[in-house]
């Protein structure tokens, strides 16, 4: 089953762009984004799906194993989006099929259901919340079948809520979106950081993330994805730091217990466990 509270950074790509597609490996980003959605204009949506189905029919498997190739396909309540589907079927159909798909601009469980159902589980689905709605049904949209990440789309909420694209007027939804997640096990992505210029802004910004409870921050060019792998790869002192907590706990029996004079019990030896696997799987 595909882990996505593992994945550290994904890159988006324009679905015009196959020449890219396979440059991603190079990164450090745990994945691909080929987009569908908002990096194609409403003329060449046909086209750029056309092209991605054969690039993905002739070099759909990574080299690198645990490298994941996402498609962002449009909304299902859109003619292209349909279409989209529907080429993904296709894919599918002859094992030529993206490793995920993600569905932006959810706003119900349904519509997960809708593309689940279509899909019969094959594929593991990633929702955006982008918007109130969205944020208003983030809980139920986070129990929905094939599901594996919430995805926090703080650019489009913004402009639905009018308010500026920011960290203070956004954090309410920067929390719900972790909450729902972690409500059904599920990885959290943050929106990405649309400076590309600005590495010490974005490495802020991903420490802050990292703090609420993000497992990962989206990139929209290569040289974002260093900074954000990175920030969310924990460090020697963090790990040291684990490894002891667990060793106390073990001395203690299972007890509460201190340890370099912090008050160690339950709670933080899962906070520790799940550290320690992210630190592995890094």
């Amino acid at each position: 089953m595909l882990d996505m509270k593992r994945v550290k950074a994904l890159l988006f790509t324009p679905g015009t762009r196959p020449d890219r597609f396979a440059k991603a490996e190079s990164t450090r980003a745990d994945g691909l984004i080929v987009d569908l959605e908002d990096a194609v204009g409403a003329g060449d949506k046909d086209h750029a799906r056309a092209g991605v189905a054969a690039w993905f029919r002739q070099h759909g498997a990574p080299a690198r194993p645990d490298f994941l190739l996402c498609l962002r396909i449009n909304s299902v309540y859109t003619e292209a989006g349909l279409r989209d589907l529907l080429a993904v079927m296709d894919l599918a159909k002859t094992g030529h099929a993206p490793g995920a798909l993600l569905l932006p601009k959810v706003e119900s469980a349904v519509e997960v259901e809708l593309v689940a159902r279509h899909l019969r589980g094959a594929i593991p689905l990633l929702a955006l919340i982008e918007s109130a709605a969205g944020l208003e049904q983030a809980y139920a949209i986070a129990a929905a079948p094939s599901l594996r990440c919430l995805a926090f789309g703080g650019v489009d909420l913004a402009a639905d809520l009018g308010c500026a694209f920011a960290w203070e007027p956004l954090l309410a939804g920067r929390a719900r979106v972790v909450q729902a997640a972690a409500s059904r096990g599920l990885g959290a992505l943050d929106v990405p950081y649309i400076d590309i210029q600005d590495g010490e802004g974005l490495a802020a910004e991903c420490i802050r993330a990292k703090a609420m409870g993000f497992n990962s921050k989206l990139a929209i060019h290569p040289g974002q994805v260093d900074g954000i792998a990175t920030a969310f790869t924990p460090t020697a002192p963090e790990v040291e730091f684990a490894q002891g907590v667990l060793a106390a706990y073990r001395a203690a029996a299972g007890g509460a217990c201190t340890y370099r004079g912090k008050m160690i019990d339950e709670p933080v030896v899962i906070a520790a466990r799940r550290l320690l696997d992210r630190a592995g799987a890094a």
